[in-house]
């Protein structure tokens, strides 16, 4: 069975942010960061060299394998912010259509830039997905 690559490191989160090249991506991903570290009230840690996590649970699948991951991150991509949403839409369903210009997958959130969605939503998304995975995983 093969190890997960993308793994909590040591690897400075501001750095990281800073270093994006894009301003728009840039400051919508600093605003991310203040956004997510008041509500989640902890400091986030770098997952792999592109992701921004907050907190962390220890998963195992059926299949055996296992691993951690963030409870609620981002990454500032070069097509768009990806927000990841662990427990998934589903218990947020009625806040979606609220949000804005925003697409989804199983767990991520993308979305072009911070101004084309409702910025409160999108916090009470944040504080929905926290919520819920410190219930379920401590």
């Amino acid at each position: 069975m093969s190890d997960v690559k993308t793994k909590k490191n040591d690897a400075s989160v501001l750095a990281f942010l800073e270093a994006i090249e894009h301003p728009i991506r840039k400051e919508n991903s600093l605003t991310l960061y203040n956004m997510m570290t008041r509500i989640t009230n902890i400091q986030p840690s770098m997952w792999g060299d592109t992701i921004v996590g907050y907190d962390s649970y220890h998963y195992v699948y059926s299949s055996g394998r296992e691993g951690d991951w963030p409870m609620i991150g981002f990454s500032p991509r070069k097509q768009n912010l990806s927000i990841y949403i662990m427990p998934g839409f589903g218990i947020m369903e009625d806040l979606l259509p609220l949000l804005g210009k925003h697409k989804t997958s199983k767990a991520c959130l993308y979305i072009n830039k911070l101004t084309d969605i409702d910025i409160k939503v999108l916090e009470e998304i944040i504080e929905i997905t926290i919520n819920y995975m410190r219930n379920k995983y401590n």
